[in-house]
């Protein structure tokens, strides 16, 4: 497999049912090894899913520029379908999950479902912004300069979530004591409960292990 970043690929032992790719996307400074350490990988085959793990190392430097970690994105999305994958899944943790949410919004047939782990959509400015309108069913973006990828991201979330069928299934799951629970307090309430999880903890790799246990658990792929 070509791609624009180093990755892991796991492929799932033969299991019953269409294989599923499962892109996997870690927070700033995390890498996909790390996935691997803090049992992601291990989770889904403990459990016999037909699930197919692609971990990319996305960088924090990627995010700096909208247009390189859309490039990566997109360019991976791409090849996983030149491989026969129809049936995708997303995982973005912290940051991941503005990559994840990218792919959502600008890539809605193709992505079946996403898990969301305490996901860092803006800094705790423009999300206090976003709360003291009344979440994001009220808040207006105003003006967005070329460079202010965290509230073109909110808007296009924004403009996601007024229409049930522009975005897929979002499963989300975060600590109680995250510092940057906000964003997620924020998209929550316009999930459905069963599809939230919250408990006690931070942003740390110890609660996020625990949420996947529990958003695994609760059968998102399927019977």
């Amino acid at each position: 497999m070509k791609l624009p970043v180093d990755f892991i690929h796991d492929v799932a032992p033969v299991a019953a049912g269409e294989r599923i790719l499962l892109l996997m996307l870690p927070g700033a400074k995390n890498t996909p090894q790390q996935l691997v350490e803090n049992g992601f990988i291990l989770a889904l085959r403990e459990r016999g899913l037909p699930v197919d793990v692609l971990a990319l190392n996305t960088h924090v430097d990627l995010y700096l520029e909208r247009t390189d970690i859309e490039r990566v994105l997109h360019r991976t999305l791409d090849e996983v379908r030149t491989r026969g994958y129809r049936r995708i899944w997303l995982l973005g943790i912290s940051l991941g999950g503005s990559g994840a949410m990218i792919c959502a919004t600008q890539r809605r047939p193709e992505i079946e479902g996403v898990f969301l782990l305490a996901p860092f959509l803006g800094t705790r400015g423009i999300i206090a912004e976003v709360e003291a309108a009344g979440g994001l069913h009220c808040w207006q973006a105003g003006e967005i300069v070329p460079r202010d990828h965290e509230r073109a991201l909110l808007a296009q979330i924004q403009n996601s979530l007024r229409d049930a069928a522009a975005l897929p299934p979002i499963h989300l799951g975060y600590g109680s004591g995250d510092r940057y629970r906000g964003a997620s307090i924020v998209l929550s309430e316009h999930l459905p409960e069963q599809r939230v999880e919250v408990m006690p903890g931070g942003h740390d790799w110890e609660t996020w292990a625990v949420l996947w246990q529990r958003l695994l658990d609760k059968k998102p792929f399927g019977s």
